[in-house]
């Protein structure tokens, strides 16, 4: 695609406007773009600039401590050097910033364990499981909040699947 203002170039920038349900597209080559005044050419976005901004937003200094400086002791990382630059350097960072790192993965994905699709052959097995871990789950809730006719729906259903299983 050719930018639409010099003609010349290939258009390497792409911008949409959507004012009032009218949509308008701009296609521009990065010398046209600069003379417009569209910042942020030239500068790579990518995964971990994301995950730097996101661990910004909110996220508590971990350890309650702010003398306190949580390191890695595998790879000397230390939590601030993972807030500025979006990557852990091992994996036992993982364990290191746990604390710190769970708020933010329920931020991202919704959830702090992998919850993806399993593989067929399993399938079934591993989504009785899981059911089970989530009844078990609403009937402690359920316990909780002193809604005993739920809990004992629920406690029946585990007794059902369990009976399944087996």
């Amino acid at each position: 695609m050719v930018c639409q203002v010099c003609g010349k170039k290939t258009a390497t920038v792409h911008l949409t406007e959507i004012i009032n349900d009218q949509m308008t597209e701009l296609h521009l080559c990065e010398v046209c773009a600069k003379e417009k005044g569209i910042a942020g050419l030239g500068q790579p976005f990518g995964l971990q600039d994301l995950l730097a901004g996101l661990v910004d937003l909110g996220t508590p200094v971990p350890a309650g401590n702010k003398k306190t400086v949580l390191q890695c002791s595998n790879c000397k990382m230390t939590y601030e050097d993972f807030r500025k630059n979006g990557r852990l350097g091992c994996s036992q960072c993982y364990d290191t910033f746990k604390e710190s790192l769970e708020p933010l993965l329920k931020k991202i994905h919704g959830a702090s364990q992998h919850l993806g699709k399993s593989p067929l052959r399993e399938g079934k097995e591993f989504k009785a499981k899981k059911e089970l871990q989530d009844l078990y789950l609403k009937l402690q809730k359920a316990i909780q909040t002193e809604e005993f006719e739920e809990a004992a729906k629920i406690r029946d259903r585990i007794k059902k699947l369990e009976k399944e299983n087996n």
